[in-house]
């Protein structure tokens, strides 16, 4: 039968994710789609140590102050709308607290900026191109924190300064690691507010740039979720209800494109037994207080206690104490 569609297949990456390869993970809300997946299923992973950052000045401007393991001031933070603010994170990091969000800060740059040191992989990926600079300082921001558009300009970066400034950037990364890798990607949300011309205009100048970036430097890589999004799922179906992101369906399936490019036969064969493990934690049972259910739960202590004595490396003590107190119960 004819394929009625265009597949995608990443090119295999000679350099491979195991669960004992530190991986940092920075940028738009598609890096979480990622990361995230990572993190639940216990690899060593960290992500958006400063919230979701879209453009790659933002971006570059968190590696630079994990590289020089900032700490952030009182005197860092602004006020707005009740609450202390950095124009370097996003809302998580906010609080009307100045001195909670401040640990928030600082708490994330620190365990960020180890990770980064021994970080095997960082995959960044970016969302847009265009830029917002604050009037008053004249510095670009990573959010605007709900304060009015008339203190922001609004600036479209080039190709050549997103090259020039990143080349840099991954030369003091190099410095900094030898053993790092870089995954760029670049994110299928569209941003729909910037219209469909300029939103086209905005991913181009990002791949251009981070194919410059590919040629010049031999550790770093490109993986194609763009690419994949636009026409291996060019269909409506593979959306969620805003059209605009992908669906759990569509992201489950680059995470498959992923694990496929990056993944060893035996990592898969880890995460099996990792998400089953996982997949009877949020089981539900009928009637928990039976026999059945609590050889049930001495089962799962068992598979546990088999999988962390063949791989120390993983961490299963929340799964352990949730079975326990459950059996106790």
């Amino acid at each position: 039968m004819k394929n009625f569609r265009t597949i995608i297949q990443p090119e295999l990456s000679k350099n491979k994710i195991s669960y004992q390869t530190p991986t940092l993970f920075f940028g738009s809300c598609f890096t979480e789609n990622i990361g995230n997946k990572l993190k639940d299923l216990k690899f060593p992973a960290q992500v958006n140590p400063f919230g979701v950052l879209y453009n790659p000045v933002s971006v570059r401007n968190g590696l630079e102050i994990l590289i020089d393991k900032k700490t952030f001031l009182e005197s860092d933070l602004d006020f707005f709308n009740e609450q202390w603010y950095s124009f370097y994170h996003d809302s998580d990091f906010s609080d009307p607290d100045k001195q909670k969000s401040l640990n928030k800060i600082n708490t994330a740059i620190k365990l960020a900026a180890d990770q980064l040191r021994k970080s095997e992989y960082l995959v960044i990926t970016f969302g847009t191109a265009w830029i917002y600079k604050y009037l008053e300082t004249g510095n670009i921001v990573s959010n605007c924190h709900k304060i009015p558009s008339k203190e922001f300009e609004r600036l479209k970066l080039g190709v050549e300064n997103i090259f020039v400034e990143w080349a840099n950037l991954i030369n003091r990364l190099n410095e900094l690691n030898p053993k790092l890798k870089i995954i760029f990607t670049v994110s299928p949300i569209r941003h729909w507010k910037d219209g469909a011309v300029q939103n086209q205009l905005s991913k181009s100048t990002l791949i251009l740039a981070i194919h410059q970036l590919k040629n010049k430097f031999e550790n770093v890589e490109y993986f194609p979720a763009y690419e994949i999004m636009m026409d291996d799922l060019r269909d409506y179906r593979f959306y969620a209800d805003d059209m605009l992101h992908p669906s759990k369906q569509a992201i489950e399936y680059i995470w498959e494109q992923f694990s496929k490019t990056y993944f060893e036969k035996d990592t898969i064969e880890i995460i099996d037994e990792v998400s089953r493990v996982l997949l009877a934690k949020n089981h539900r049972p009928l009637n928990p207080n039976t026999e059945n259910h609590k050889k049930f739960l001495k089962k799962q202590i068992e598979i546990i206690k088999r999988i962390s004595e063949e791989k120390s490396f993983i961490n299963f003590e929340e799964e352990l104490k949730y079975f326990r107190n459950n059996l106790l119960t």
